[in-house]
């Protein structure tokens, strides 16, 4: 973690801009490097991968795994937790050097559900409810919910939210679609304009978006305040830019960046195959995906698309 000077109040941001585009939390990939190009490309908030609350708390080793600097503003540090101690530990170390807090009540995979985190936290609106009064109650910079559509009853859904914003939310973000569903399937955009006629404090609105026409389309269906897009971004670093596809100048601002953080091979190769894919042909891509080396990735970029990277 880095310590940086000022810091833009999200509130504020909230306050300014009908419309806010939002980098969605991504396990390895929303990291500071690609945070970074994303806001070149018109991203006004960013969200980190989500991070175990009691591992963070208990382990310098794993806070290390965070850094940020004066570029990366504003940033949301997103949490699992179910114990509300837990989470107002690791919100009150990481408080001085973020923006916003946001608890994960979405994380879809089995695994989280077994430690009582993510999604599981959709059917228990009270252990919710304490989790935000005990951050609130700990740091000052704000705090949000990221949830997902009920699997089975929407109502629970609102008094999720509901809960949450008696208890201080300063945001909400929902996911159109339950932890069961395939992310091929379709968006409920009636849910997402429940949970913003539910609520007074602003709403994001998260899936399939990856376009300036979906985001469109969500913000018509739905009266949302902002959206956040997590696989879009992924392929398309600049589609809040208006960008078809990845320019490639966006790919060279990543290369740059990533082996400035010291980004790790695996991460680089995934990040730069993701924005490539709608760029390479088929036959490339089977090659470009056997790479096992960043000199062997970055001679590539060179050789086929005169991308270099600053020394």
């Amino acid at each position: 973690m880095v310590y940086h000077g000022q810091r833009r109040s999200l509130l504020q941001l909230f306050e300014d801009q009908p419309r806010l585009n939002v980098c969605a939390p991504m396990v390895r990939y929303s990291k500071g490097a690609f945070r970074e190009v994303v806001r070149d490309y018109n991203v006004e908030i960013a969200y980190t991968p989500m991070i175990l609350a009691d591992v963070f708390k208990s382990s310098e080793f794993a806070r290390q795994d965070y850094t940020t600097n004066d570029r990366d503003c504003p940033v949301v540090v997103q949490f699992a937790a179910h114990d509300p101690i837990d989470l107002a530990h690791a919100a009150q170390l990481v408080a001085p050097y973020a923006d916003g807090i946001d608890l994960n009540c979405g994380c879809p995979q089995k695994w989280a559900y077994k430690e009582r985190i993510g999604a599981y936290l959709s059917d228990r609106p009270e252990v919710v409810r304490d989790m935000v009064r005990t951050v609130k109650s700990a740091v000052s910079i704000p705090c949000s919910v990221k949830i997902r559509k009920h699997p089975t009853d929407v109502r629970q859904t609102v008094e999720l939210v509901r809960r949450a914003q008696m208890m201080g939310v300063d945001w909400i973000t929902i996911h159109g679609r339950t932890r069961h569903q395939k992310s091929t399937e379709p968006i409920d955009y009636d849910v997402i304009k429940l949970v913003k006629e539910s609520v007074s404090v602003p709403v994001l609105a998260n899936g399939s978006i990856f376009t300036l026409a979906d985001a469109e389309a969500m913000y018509e269906n739905t009266g949302v305040d902002g959206v956040m897009a997590a696989r879009g971004l992924l392929q398309n670093p600049a589609l809040f830019a208006g960008f078809e596809q990845t320019p490639l100048a966006c790919v060279e601002k990543y290369v740059d960046r990533a082996l400035a953080y010291g980004t790790p091979t695996f991460i680089f190769h995934h990040h730069v195959m993701y924005m490539m894919e709608s760029i390479m042909s088929p036959v490339e891509r089977k090659t470009f995906n056997c790479l096992s080396s960043t000199p062997a990735i970055l001679d590539h970029l060179s050789r086929y698309y005169g991308i270099g990277h600053s020394e």
